[in-house]
């Protein structure tokens, strides 16, 4: 029996003050430089120190709400983050206050890997410890990249955004590069090391086929680290660079490996890529992400009624895809490690 949903995000901050400590949060335990959070920190305050992605939290929050009454699925929804307030230790601990016992965990990241998959699961993890014998038991819900309404919801951005360019731009689709040894390391090994990447490019492929689009890229954006260590390419930036050089005239870029538009996509997409495009004379439109449609709600929903009624998982591939729906397959002990 599931007694209440949790949506559990990253976090960001929500003014100036903010953002150092939350960037600390972020890299804790990893040795980052203090100039290069400063550096960091100047992204974050060109847009008045407020990432919105916790907004974005909030309107899908109301979003889930509306959709479980209308599924007749009579459940509170609590708000946490791993990295900013409010912080999942204190929503499970305000979740055993008011007596919630088991609830499901919905985690604002479609896929594999170690920040977008197991990194939740101890996060879930370190907030039942805080909190004791009082605490709820916990379920974090499947990955869900190759859902029908995330594939929709993506598609029809796509869509709209290409009614806004030139009939010849190229369709771009990025996502968050990781290091390759941590692609190696993300998936499912007991199922054969279901990569990431490979995740991403099915539902980059999924959303083009459904948007009747024939030639597409991905492209990879937000890579962070030593330039020595080898990460996932091309970066979205660079790949502007060839495009022109082959004649592209612009480009329609299609963040799917974000649900909502934090940083790394009013940054690393609206500004610096924008601007690179701008350099080069490429025409730019960015498609929106896909928190804010509707159908986004009723696939958290779907993912819930997995768990509360045993409905059947909707999917579109046949890429193996992680989690604790009743069809989902369980995370093995050794995927998706964190690589230093």
């Amino acid at each position: 029996m599931i007694d209440a949903v949790l949506l559990l995000s990253f976090g960001g901050p929500e003014g100036p003050d903010d953002v150092l400590p939350f960037l600390e949060n972020v890299t804790r335990g990893r040795d980052i430089p203090p100039q290069r959070l400063a550096e960091v920190a100047q992204h974050y305050l060109h847009f008045g120190g407020v990432s919105p992605i916790n907004q974005c939290n909030r309107i899908l929050i109301t979003a889930i709400e509306q959709a479980l009454a209308t599924a007749g699925l009579d459940l509170p929804v609590y708000f946490g983050n791993r990295n900013w307030h409010p912080m999942v230790e204190d929503t499970v601990a305000a979740m055993a206050a008011d007596g919630v016992r088991r609830a499901a965990v919905f985690t604002t990241s479609a896929w594999a890997g170690y920040s977008g998959c197991r990194q939740y699961h101890e996060d879930i993890a370190r907030a039942v410890h805080a909190v004791g014998s009082g605490a709820p038991e916990l379920i974090k819900l499947r990955q869900f990249f190759d859902h029908p309404l995330f594939i929709a919801a993506c598609a029809d951005a796509l869509r709209t955004a290409r009614e806004r360019a030139d009939r010849a731009a190229r369709v771009v689709f990025t996502a968050h590069s990781v290091p390759l040894s941590a692609d190696a390391a993300a998936g499912l090994a007991a199922q054969g090391g279901h990569r990431y990447s490979r995740q991403v490019s099915e539902a980059a492929r999924l959303v083009a086929a459904a948007a009747g689009v024939d030639r597409y890229d991905v492209g990879w954006q937000s890579r962070s680290g030593p330039p020595q260590v080898p990460w996932l390419e091309p970066d979205v930036t660079d790949h502007l660079d060839a495009l022109h050089a082959h004649g592209v005239p612009g480009v329609v870029v299609a963040p799917i490996g974000f649900v909502s538009d934090h940083l790394e996509v009013v940054w690393d997409l609206d500004h610096q890529a924008r601007q690179r495009a701008a350099t080069l004379g490429l025409s730019f439109v960015r498609a929106s992400t896909p928190g804010t449609d509707p159908r986004f709600a009723e696939m958290v929903v779907e993912l819930v009624a997995e768990r509360v009624r045993g409905a059947p998982a909707r999917r579109c591939s046949q890429i193996p895809a992680a989690g604790q729906g009743v069809n989902g397959t369980p995370c093995a002990a050794d995927c998706c490690q964190q690589v230093r």
